[in-house]
Formats: structure tokens, C-alpha cells, sequence
């Protein structure tokens, strides 16, 4: 950023700026399950506490449980990092601003604007937490000031899944007596949708490997 860009943030001596892309996930979440669909897959909600649960409905198994996954295959690996962000009204804002710290940031979306943040490891609330949103408003307003008179219209929370690294690997687990192959792909922390097309891509190629080494079955 130049001198004169930098003179609206007066805490700070260097900055950068460039164009970029912003996923909504509202929107983009819904577009994935239909394109999931029209594909042929079938989606079903229900509460699996064992993968031996799955052992007499599935050959394959892909793991993408998330945090669930610290109780679902034993990971102790896998923890929570909350998250807590509010959406205001304040359609003048137009450009995305990051603190440097990556725990403030105003991103102005298609009907809000989001301010955050938090980055609270080990923390499994899901509650709001007060002290939290006077905390982000203060600091995002000090990054722009005019959010001072923006309208809150929402307040949310959510648990990051995270992992020192991702888990994106296959093992074989037997579920009654019989080997199945599990693919695991989860522990993305804060960049899920920034990860998921490649590490889904990883996915893929270990089911693809799973199926070709499955010995064929004839039914009679």
C-alpha cells in the first residue's frame, strides 16, 4: 500500500492490497449437496457413534467427520478452535480489511458485512460470548471507523476442526470380522473451504485406489 492507502490505518506501518475471491458459504454449501445429488448421491441424517455401525451397509468409507472424529475413530489428535463472528449492515463498506494478525478482519459480503474474530484453541463453546462481540466491534473499528453506526443483524459461533496437519490417508479397519478400507480426510482447522477441492481430489484418488484392489465378488 502506498503512504496516502496507509494514512486510514493509522496503528500500522505497512500493508498490502489485491483482488480476490470471497466463498459465501450459505449459497455455496446448498450448490454442492444439489450438485451432489443430480450426481446420484443420496444423503442421509442420522447419528453414527461407531464406524461399526456402517459395517454391514458400506464397502468403502469416507471419513469427514470433523471434530467428530475425536470420538468416531480416536483421534486425540483433533481439537476445537472457536470461532465467533457477527454480521452487520453496513452496505457502504465495499473492500474486504485484514488485520495482520488474521483475528480482525470486515468482509463485506452479498447482503451483510462480517466482523470477526476469535481464535480460541481447546474452547468448545457454542454459546455467544458478550465480552467477544465487544471485543471485535472495538477492533474492527478502529480498522473502520464508520462500522461505529452499522446495525447488528446477527451474532454466530462455530467450532473450527483442527489438527497440527490434516488427516488425508486410507487405512483398513475391520468392522465385523471384515477389512474395510477407510479413507480419511479431515482436520482442516480454519482453511476447509480453501483445502477442500484439492484434499477432495486426494480423497478420490485413495477411493480409487481402495476399489481397484478389491478382489471382484461374483453374486449368484
Amino acid at each position: 500500500m502506498t503512504d496516502v492507502e496507509l494514512k486510514r490505518f493509522p496503528d500500522h506501518k505497512f500493508g498490502q492490497a489485491f483482488t480476490t475471491l470471497k466463498c459465501e458459504c450459505s449459497t455455496y454449501l446448498p450448490w454442492l449437496e444439489k450438485r451432489f445429488r443430480k450426481a446420484g448421491g443420496q444423503v442421509e441424517q442420522r447419528k453414527v457413534n461407531s464406524l461399526q455401525e456402517l459395517s454391514n451397509s458400506f464397502d468403502i468409507i469416507v471419513n469427514c467427520s470433523g471434530l467428530g472424529s475425536k470420538i468416531l475413530v480416536g483421534d486425540t489428535q483433533v481439537y476445537p478452535v472457536r470461532g465467533q463472528v457477527l454480521k452487520v449492515e453496513a452496505p457502504w463498506v465495499q473492500h474486504f480489511i485484514r488485520d495482520g494478525d488474521g483475528k480482525t478482519y470486515i468482509y463485506p459480503g452479498i447482503r451483510s458485512v462480517t466482523v470477526g474474530g476469535t481464535r480460541q484453541e481447546g474452547d468448545w463453546r457454542l454459546q455467544v460470548d458478550g465480552g467477544d462481540t465487544k471485543g471485535i466491534l472495538e477492533r474492527c473499528s478502529r480498522l473502520e471507523p464508520s462500522l461505529n453506526k452499522a446495525k447488528i443483524l446477527s451474532e454466530w459461533v462455530g467450532l473450527r476442526p483442527s489438527r497440527k496437519n490434516p488427516r488425508v490417508e486410507r487405512e483398513v479397519v475391520q468392522l465385523q470380522g471384515r477389512p474395510v478400507p477407510v479413507v480419511h480426510n479431515y482436520g482442516h482447522g480454519g482453511w476447509g473451504v480453501t483445502l477442500a477441492w484439492g484434499t477432495a481430489l486426494d480423497t478420490l484418488g485413495l477411493v480409487k485406489q481402495s476399489l481397484h484392489e478389491m478382489a471382484p465378488q461374483a453374486k449368484l
